[in-house]
């Protein structure tokens, strides 16, 4: 599925099952706890950290999917297209970055 067919598919499924969007301010409180389930994860699957009863059923792909969502429909009702910023972003990235982390020791 491409980027832009995922943004549609989130349109479709909000206006089909969700009524409308929620805010744009609920949304990113959302994104913000959806990031936070994703980082209990990592801290317990890779950090030190023990994971706790309720934290057993819980994954990496369901919880990027989760943020995946909630991202686009941030940038379905902001009018973003997730495609193009993206191509602009690593574009941006590319220009400014190009040799930087190939200099860096720390990544040798």
């Amino acid at each position: 599925m491409t980027i832009q067919e995922a943004q549609n598919k989130v349109d479709n499924w909000i206006k089909t099952y969700g009524v409308r969007y929620f805010n744009e301010l609920t949304n990113i409180v959302l994104l913000t706890e959806e990031v936070g389930e994703l980082a209990r994860i990592i801290a317990r699957k890779y950090g030190e950290q023990s994971f706790k009863e309720s934290d057993k059923n819980k994954n990496l792909e369901e919880e990027m999917a989760d943020i995946l969502f909630v991202l686009i429909c941030l940038a379905n009702q902001t009018g973003v297209d997730l495609n193009s910023a993206l191509t602009k972003s690593l574009e941006k990235k590319t220009q400014r970055d190009s040799t930087r982390h190939l200099n860096n020791e720390k990544l040798k």
